[in-house]
């Protein structure tokens, strides 16, 4: 069993930057492929970021250039830097793992952007 435990979130002006953690407790970390997704107020949850064992990443075409999502295996973490947010990042931030069939969920971090 894999847990997700996310933290790095928090309330920021709009222009600010975050950067969200997602460690992950067992041993199988290099083999998931990791994301990102988020879930605004009254919406759907979205995908944000991919992030493959061999850490090829790929963004929401609306994100691109403004998050950058990485990992450390040797950490068992994955990373979401956010820069020059804006009032509708505003969010719930949820780290996800798969692995052939399984899918793994952290519990969310919240990111509030001010205007």
């Amino acid at each position: 069993q894999v847990q997700l435990v996310e933290s790095g979130g928090g309330l920021v002006q709009a222009g600010g930057s975050l950067r969200l953690s997602c460690a992950a407790s067992g041993s199988i970390f290099r083999i998931l492929a990791m994301a990102w997704y988020r879930q605004a107020p009254g919406k759907e949850r979205e995908l944000v970021a991919t992030i493959t064992t061999g850490s090829s990443a790929n963004y929401a075409d609306s994100l691109k250039g403004r998050f950058t999502i990485s990992r450390d295996n040797a950490k068992n973490t994955v990373y979401l830097q956010m820069n020059s947010l804006k009032p509708e990042d505003t969010a719930v931030y949820y780290c996800n793992g798969r692995w052939d069939i399984r899918d793994y969920w952290g519990q969310g971090t919240q990111v509030t952007v001010s205007s």
